[in-house]
C-alpha cells in the first residue's frame, strides 16, 4: 500500500513539473502533535512517529527523524523502499544538505507553504540560492492522492473559569502590548495554538490530547482579532469575546485579512512558528520583526494561581498512578494482561480523578524490548502480552481543570537481569541528581543536563533525546521555551530557567531488542538563597510516585544517591499516605522503605 502511494505521489509531482517535494510533520501552526487531517507524511510513509520529514524525488524517497524514533522507524519503513536518515548521527546529511547535493540547477522544489515553518523555508532559500532553485509553495499535492482524507477538525471552544487563570485576558493583552511597544512593533501576528489559547483563556479539542482550537490572532494597539472556525463558537464564547472587546473572524479569512488589512508599522511574528506562506504574505507588505512570541515566555512562567492548582493536581495524579503500579506488581503473571489492556486500565483510573478532562498524550505502555522504542504505542491490534519476567515502562499523563501532567515509571515484573538493575539504578541516580541541583540564575537547561547524564555517561551509555521539556497549564504536554539537553545546535534559541517554570526530568536507557528504562518526574523551578554571589535556583518535585526498589541495586549507586532516594521516598510516603488505607497503605510503606548503602 505504501509503495502504491509513493508511486501515485511521484506521478503527481511529474505532472506538476516538480522535481523534489517536502512533506513535514506539521499542521498550519507548526504544532508538535497534529490532527489526523494533517498526517500526510504518515499517510505516504507508514511511519507513525510524531516527528519526521519526507523528501520525495523521482529517484528516492527519504525520511528524516530523530533519535527517539530510530528503532520504530526501522520497523515501520520495512519493505516501503523509503530510506531512513537518522538525524544528528555522524555522516547523516540534514535535509538542506541533502537537497543542496542532489538537486540540479534550476530544478523546482515544492511543498505546502502552510505546513512549513518560515525558518526552514528561509534556510532552504539560502542553501539552494546558488543553484537557482525555484520554489512552489502554494500546492498541497498530497491531497490529490489522499482520497479518503479526514475532514479539518473543529470542536467547541470553552472558557476557563476565572478563578483557575490568575490573569484575565485584559491583563494579558496589556502585558503583550507592553512587549510590543518595547520591541517597536505596531502589530503582532501569532499562529502558535497554545500561545493563543493561553492569551485568551480558552480551550478546545482540535488536536488529540492538546486542548487547542485551530486559530490565529492579530493584535494592534487598539484591536485584537481572533480567527477561529465559525462552528467552534458557542453563545458563551461569543459573549466572552464581546465582553473583552475581541473581534472574532472566520479562520479561513486570515490570509485575505493579512493581504488587505491596514498596516501602519512593522509586524512582529515568530518565524520559528509562523508558516512560510503566511510570512510571505506579510513580508511582501511590511517589515517583519522576527522574535519569539511574547506570549511564549509569559505562558511558561506560571503565576501563583496556576502553581497552586498544578501542585494540587500533580498529587492527585500521583495517587492514581501509584495505585495502578501496585495493581501491576500484584497481578502480573497471575491474570491475563497486555500492553493495551493495562494502558486502558490506567486511563480509566486517571479518568476518575476529580477535574479530569482528557489524557495529555496517548499512554505509552511498553513491555520488555518494546520499551526500547521511546515513543512506542501499543494498540488493540498490535500489543505484547505481559508476564512476570521483565521490565514494564508506562509514560502517561492527564489534562485536568488545573494542570497538565506527565510522568513515567519503569517497574520490574518478576526477576530481571543484573544489567537491567545496573541501568535502572543509574537512571534513578541521574533523575535525582538533577532534581537536587542548585544553580545560579542565568543558567539554561544546557548548564544542568550533565547532572542527569553523568551516571550513564560514566558507563558510556546515552539516551538520544533531551532530558527535560517544559509543560503547559491545561495545554500542551511539551511547552517551549524551557528545555534540558546537552547538544549545541547553532541558531537555536536558548532560554534562562526561570522560577515558576515547570520542566520534566527524564533520563533513560534504551537497549534495542532487550529493554527500555525511563524514570520521569516533573519539577517546579524555584528561587533558593540569594546572596553576594547571586540568586541561587533549584527544583521542587511535583511528582510523588514510588520508584521501584525491586529494580534497584545499591552497588551501582553512591551513598549520596541512596540518601536522595530515601529522602524522596520519605516525602512520597508523607504526601500519599492520607489517600491510602488497608493493604494499599502497607504496600505504600513497603515501596518507600529506606535502603541501606
Amino acid at each position: 500500500m505504501i509503495r502504491e502511494r509513493i508511486t501515485a505521489i511521484k506521478s503527481v509531482l511529474k505532472d506538476a513539473g516538480i522535481d523534489f517535494y517536502i512533506v513535514p510533520t506539521s499542521d498550519y501552526h507548526n504544532s508538535e502533535y497534529v490532527n489526523d487531517y494533517f498526517k500526510q507524511r504518515e499517510f505516504l510513509s507508514g511511519f507513525t512517529g510524531s516527528n519526521g520529514t519526507l523528501v520525495i524525488s523521482r529517484d528516492e524517497v527519504g525520511l528524516w527523524t530523530d533519535g527517539r524514533y530510530f528503532v520504530q522507524a526501522e520497523r515501520e519503513l520495512t519493505g516501503s523502499g523509503i530510506v531512513l536518515y537518522r538525524m544528528n548521527e555522524e555522516g547523516v546529511p540534514t535535509i538542506e544538505e541533502y537537497l543542496e547535493k542532489n538537486m540540479k540547477e534550476q530544478q523546482i522544489l515544492g511543498f505546502d507553504g502552510r505546513v512549513v515553518d518560515t525558518c526552514f523555508g528561509k534556510n532552504l532559500e539560502k542553501c539552494l540560492a546558488d543553484k537557482k532553485i525555484s520554489f512552489v509553495y502554494d500546492k498541497d499535492l498530497v491531497d490529490t492522492v489522499w482520497t479518503d482524507r479526514p475532514k479539518l477538525p473543529v470542536s467547541k471552544l470553552w472558557v476557563i473559569p476565572e478563578e483557575k487563570n490568575g490573569q484575565t485576558v485584559e491583563e494579558k493583552l496589556t502585558l503583550v502590548r507592553g512587549a510590543m511597544k518595547k520591541a517597536k512593533a505596531a502589530h503582532l501576528f501569532i499562529s502558535k495554538l497554545d500561545d493563543i489559547m493561553w492569551l485568551y483563556n480558552v480551550r478546545a479539542n482540535d488536536v488529540e490530547c492538546n486542548p487547542v482550537a485551530l486559530s490565529y490572532t492579530f493584535i494592534s494597539e487598539n484591536e485584537a482579532v481572533f480567527f477561529v472556525q465559525k462552528d467552534a463558537l458557542t453563545p458563551e464564547a461569543e459573549a466572552y469575546f464581546e465582553k473583552y472587546h475581541i473581534t472574532v473572524k472566520d479562520y479561513h479569512e486570515v490570509a485575505a485579512f493579512l493581504a488587505d488589512c491596514s498596516l501602519d508599522g512593522s509586524v512582529w511574528c515568530d518565524c520559528d512558528e509562523v508558516s512560510y506562506l503566511m510570512y510571505k504574505r506579510l513580508s511582501e507588505r511590511v517589515e517583519i520583526i522576527d522574535r519569539r512570541n511574547p506570549t511564549t515566555l509569559m505562558k511558561a512562567v506560571k503565576n501563583a494561581t496556576e502553581l497552586k492548582n498544578i501542585r494540587e493536581y500533580y498529587l492527585k495524579d500521583s495517587v492514581a498512578l501509584t495505585k495502578f503500579l501496585f495493581w501491576m506488581k500484584q497481578n502480573a503473571g497471575k491474570v491475563e494482561m497486555d500492553e493495551y489492556s493495562v494502558a486502558m486500565k490506567l486511563d480509566s483510573m486517571r479518568a476518575k480523578v476529580e477535574g479530569f478532562l482528557d489524557l495529555s498524550f496517548p499512554t505509552i505502555s511498553a513491555f520488555k524490548e518494546n520499551a526500547a522504542m521511546m515513543h512506542y504505542s501499543a494498540t488493540e491490534d498490535n500489543k505484547a502480552e505481559i508476564a512476570a519476567d521483565g521490565l514494564y515502562l508506562v509514560d502517561s499523563g492527564g489534562q485536568y481543570i488545573g494542570a497538565t501532567t506527565d510522568v513515567t515509571r519503569t517497574i520490574a515484573l518478576g526477576q530481571i537481569t543484573d544489567e537491567m538493575k545496573k541501568h535502572f539504578s543509574k537512571v534513578v541516580c541521574g533523575m535525582l541528581r538533577l532534581a537536587d541541583a542548585k544553580f545560579l540564575y542565568g543558567c539554561t537547561g544546557k548548564s544542568v543536563d550533565i547532572l542527569a547524564r553523568e551516571p550513564l555517561w560514566e558507563c558510556y551509555i546515552d539516551y538520544k533525546c533531551g532530558t527535560g521539556h517544559g509543560i503547559g497549564y491545561i495545554l500542551n504536554v511539551h511547552e517551549a521555551p524551557p528545555n534540558i539537553r546537552w547538544r549545541y545546535n547553532p541558531g537555536t534559541k536558548e532560554d534562562i530557567l526561570e522560577a515558576g517554570m515547570i520542566v520534566s526530568d527524564e533520563p533513560g536507557v534504551y537497549i534495542e531488542g532487550s529493554h527500555g528504562i525511563r524514570i520521569e518526574n516533573i519539577l517546579e523551578i524555584v528561587n533558593e538563597e540569594k546572596n553576594g554571589d547571586g540568586q541561587f535556583m533549584g527544583f521542587r518535585h511535583l511528582t510523588y510516585v514510588p520508584i521501584d526498589l525491586d529494580a534497584i541495586d545499591t552497588r551501582y549507586m553512591e551513598p549520596r544517591d541512596v540518601e536522595r532516594l530515601n529522602a524522596y521516598h520519605e516525602e512520597v510516603y508523607r504526601r500519599l499516605e492520607p489517600y491510602f488505607e488497608g493493604e494499599e497503605k502497607l504496600l505504600l510503606r513497603e515501596s518507600t522503605r529506606q535502603l541501606e548503602y
